[in-house]
């Protein structure tokens, strides 16, 4: 885990000491740490412009959640146990918009974690344009395991403390690692029972017959590889034809694969906490999915199910294979400086993160010298956050969209997100370096309307 080292001495001396007033503040939350001072580090040239950004103390106020909620769940499992566990909901930042991000039930979820994925949100949502706020939340519940009865009986619990802080005018949660469909309509439906009213745009994520959106379940990894293809594009170069690796075989990884091969490339890994499979042949993606979504299983059982042409590496790094693509859609801090020196030596030309701060700040660093072109996660895997706004706009209409009508505009919030991000770099003299862009631009948008909003 990365370390909450000071600043770099090359931000102005008052950026330090403000980053160190910031860390003191939130103890013992190295995530949180990480993601704040990734974003500082690219702030010093929009103080140098602007001034009233400082005086107003922007950062200071972006760094302190407007609100954090800490509560006990109590349910009771199948053998008629009583569990207790902790769920959280940050609501860091609604300048622009109700707070909107997903819901994490994973055992390593505590408050720092949720306070890092709802920091990044910020950033995150104001770069799609949609009118949204950061927020995010979660609970040290793990769903492996349980039966259905016993995730449902979680979701309650959790919804009955969770409802009163929910609305679609002032926070919609989504889902996350461990919260998919399943989970989002137990949620949904407890706090129908609770509230007795149909409110479609309080969650997002919602199966596609009780007021979801289509492709919101294809979104994230979708977006990410249009991002890639547009960093590339810049370059004069094409993702057809290109060698991809992807960690990972969630939610995000399944449709990486799929568009990455819908594009033209050649996904050659997937991968999960045991290890990973590399597949010559490139993966076969309706056996991937019939082991992962139909049979819960894991990626080893691919590679015994595929045949010759798919090995399982026990515990490797999915990062030794060379390819010419690398697209992270595990977890954070998964690509390491080792795994960034490895990728660099074997010819790596764009990494972009599907997952949420999954690469270290030493490998992006890594990445940015060796002149790789690196997406960060806040710009590459907007596109799931932001197919969530398009389904809170179908719910305000009462509408439903097709296929078709939703990836089109998540393309073209995606080609948005990348012009952004790639023109303010370029305005603030740091040309292809999408970090800064994407950092600025975000801090822009959301500053601007605190600023026009007063001292709330």
């Amino acid at each position: 885990m990365p370390s909450a080292a000071p600043a770099s001495a090359r931000q102005p001396l008052w950026l330090q000491e403000l980053e160190a007033d910031i860390l003191r503040r939130s103890p013992g939350e190295p995530e949180f740490h990480q993601a704040v001072r990734e974003v500082l580090e690219s702030l010093a040239p929009v103080f140098e412009r602007r001034p009233e950004l400082r005086t107003a103390k922007l950062v200071e106020r972006l760094a302190e959640p407007e609100r954090q909620l800490m509560f006990r769940v109590v349910w009771q499992d199948d053998r008629g146990r009583v569990q207790v566990n902790r769920g959280y909901r940050v609501e860091f930042n609604s300048a622009l918009g109700p707070y909107k991000g997903g819901l994490r039930f994973h055992p390593s979820v505590n408050l720092g974690i949720v306070k890092f994925l709802g920091f990044e949100q910020i950033f995150k949502n104001a770069l799609t344009g949609l009118g949204i706020g950061g927020g995010k939340g979660g609970s040290d519940f793990d769903p492996r395991g349980r039966s259905d009865a016993e995730v449902m009986r979680f979701c309650q619990a959790f919804m009955t403390e969770l409802y009163r802080h929910l609305g679609e005018h002032t926070d919609v949660p989504a889902g996350d690692i461990g919260v998919g469909g399943r989970e989002i309509g137990y949620l949904f439906g407890q706090y129908r029972r609770i509230t007795n009213r149909w409110e479609a745009g309080v969650l997002t994520g919602k199966g596609i017959g009780w007021g979801g959106s289509q492709a919101r379940t294809e979104a994230t990894g979708y977006g990410n590889v249009l991002f890639t293809a547009e960093m590339l594009r810049t370059r004069g170069e094409d993702l057809a034809g290109r060698q991809v690796i992807v960690s990972g075989s969630g939610n995000v990884a399944l449709y990486t694969v799929e568009k990455a091969q819908a594009l033209g490339a050649q996904v050659l890994t997937v991968s999960d906490s045991t290890g990973y499979v590399l597949d010559d042949k490139g993966i076969d993606l309706e056996l991937l999915r019939q082991i992962k979504e139909v049979e819960r299983g894991r990626v080893s059982d691919y590679a015994e199910r595929r045949g010759g042409s798919a090995r399982y590496v026990t515990g490797g790094s999915v990062w030794d294979v060379p390819a010419d693509v690398a697209l992270p859609s595990a977890t954070q801090n998964e690509l390491d400086e080792r795994a960034a020196a490895v990728l660099i030596r074997n010819g790596v030309k764009a990494v972009s993160e599907g997952a949420n701060m999954p690469t270290t700040p030493g490998a992006v660093r890594l990445f940015q010298e060796a002149g790789v072109a690196f997406g960060p996660g806040k710009a590459a895997n907007a596109g799931g956050v932001a197919t969530s706004a398009l389904e809170m706009r179908q719910n305000a209409g009462r509408d439903s969209w097709e296929f078709a009508r939703v990836e089109e505009e998540l393309a073209r919030v995606m080609r948005d997100i990348h012009a952004t991000a790639f023109e303010t770099a370029d305005r603030y003299g740091r040309p292809g370096d999408y970090v800064a862009g994407a950092n600025i631009a975000g801090f822009e948008r959301v500053s601007d309307a605190m600023l026009a909003q007063g001292l709330v």
